[in-house]
């Protein structure tokens, strides 16, 4: 019981990182209307803005960690204006081609500056907090909470701004909210800059529970459109859910097949969902 119970506890780690990029993976699909394959790059390339401020500029993490998300907006954004922007009336079937030529792009561009191998944020190993003979460690618990604000921060934003609510009329209906007088350019601004903060935090996370590389968001990629699919894909609230629901199946699928395999449990959430219900948990679009 109690390494089902500790597999848990590294699942909602896990799954609190997926569930940001779900997220995102989420706003740009729900707005956008198309599956953005260059988010797992935001989120390595949010990683490695963090590197520079931690590593190079001896800066502790609170502090580097809101210019990191800033500067992965900043490139979202101009990415958007400089790539996507004129394909947006084209078939989505491009559009998703688009964003994979940026993902190569972007993760050349990694490779290139910071290099190839493994690099961490801080040397040392941290002593892990122990109740019930059940263990988390410090950097853990930082993730989960970290993810529980950036969540509440979100939420609070779609709810009680006027951007957040023009955001969300935009998802239900892009016609009747262009007709209604929404600046339609001013919220697709706004959806890459949150999608890109939650990615970069997300990829920040991930590099604090474990190692950085140029692949890292890439290889998260599946799970988090698996989480997207399963909770809903254009769901807020089941991107949220979707993620938790992957982190804890993949934690757990560990007790009967190999971590490596870790992915192909999201790859067959993913396809399950796809057939048994499309709209997934919460009813998302199709």
């Amino acid at each position: 019981m109690t390494e089902i119970l500790q597999l848990i506890i590294y699942g909602i780690v896990l799954g609190s990182i997926i569930s940001l990029g779900a997220i995102g993976v989420s706003l740009i699909f729900g707005i956008l209307r198309f599956a953005h394959f260059a988010h797992g790059d935001f989120m390595t390339l949010g990683a490695y803005f963090a590197l520079v401020g931690v590593g190079v500029l001896n800066l502790p993490m609170l502090l580097v960690f809101p210019f990191a998300l800033a500067a992965a907006g900043l490139v979202a954004v101009g990415i958007d204006r400089s790539i996507y922007r004129f394909m947006r009336e084209s078939s989505p079937i491009i559009m998703l081609i688009s964003s994979v030529g940026t993902a190569l792009m972007l993760r050349s561009l990694i490779q290139i500056v910071w290099g190839p191998d493994n690099q961490i944020y801080a040397a040392g190993i941290t002593m892990p907090y122990t109740f019930l003979g059940l263990r988390i460690k410090p950097e853990q618990l930082i993730i989960v909470i970290g993810a529980v604000l950036l969540v509440v921060l979100l939420h609070l934003f779609l709810h009680q701004t006027r951007m957040g609510k023009a955001m969300r009329a935009m998802s239900d209906n892009m016609n009747l909210a262009r007709v209604s007088g929404i600046n339609t350019e001013r919220v697709i601004f706004w959806t890459w800059v949150v999608a890109a903060f939650l990615a970069a935090a997300a990829g920040i996370f991930l590099g604090i529970d474990t190692r950085l590389n140029p692949i890292m968001g890439w290889r998260l990629l599946l799970p988090v459109f698996a989480a997207a699919i399963l909770g809903g894909i254009g769901s807020f609230y089941g991107a949220i859910l979707g993620g938790l629901s992957i982190g804890i199946v993949q934690e757990l699928s560990t007790m009967f097949v190999s971590p490596a395999y870790k992915p192909a449990v999201a790859f067959a959430i993913m396809v399950l969902m796809l057939v048994i219900r499309p709209r997934g948990i919460m009813g998302g679009k199709e």
